[in-house]
């Protein structure tokens, strides 16, 4: 395929690159505007090209990337990894996330299992204090 006469759609490049699991994901994805095109949200009908940086939502981050490949067909992970490429800024905020996010679970408020008669006796006694 050549990549550069290929027009490909926004919403089936980010299908294709294996950010969301069916093409109709990634359209409503980006139709409520969760996934910015150079910064600005688009339409799903957007033609994607060579270096365009996209924000697009993984989990509880955000992942910016840079395209550098255009398929309209969903591929096999390891070659829809080299479809992109992440920014250095993202990776860094995404790291500093995840161990801040690990850190608040090491602080749990909630108890293991849950109460059993006599301890709900003393919570009850406790609210109505």
């Amino acid at each position: 395929m050549d990549e550069t006469s290929t027009v490909v759609r926004l919403d089936k490049w980010l299908w294709a690159a294996r950010f969301f699991k069916t093409r109709a994901l990634a359209r409503d994805a980006v139709q409520a505007g969760k996934v910015h095109y150079n910064g600005q949200r688009s339409k799903p009908g957007k033609a994607v090209e060579l270096g365009a940086t996209l924000r697009i939502p993984a989990g509880y981050d955000i992942k910016e990337i840079e395209v550098l490949e255009l398929f309209d067909k969903r591929r096999a992970a390891p070659l829809a990894q080299k479809m992109y490429r992440e920014t250095a800024p993202s990776m860094l905020k995404r790291q500093q996330n995840a161990e801040a996010r690990k850190a608040q679970a090491f602080h749990n408020p909630r108890p293991e299992h849950r109460p059993d008669k006599k301890q709900r006796r003393e919570l009850i006694k406790f609210k109505h204090q």
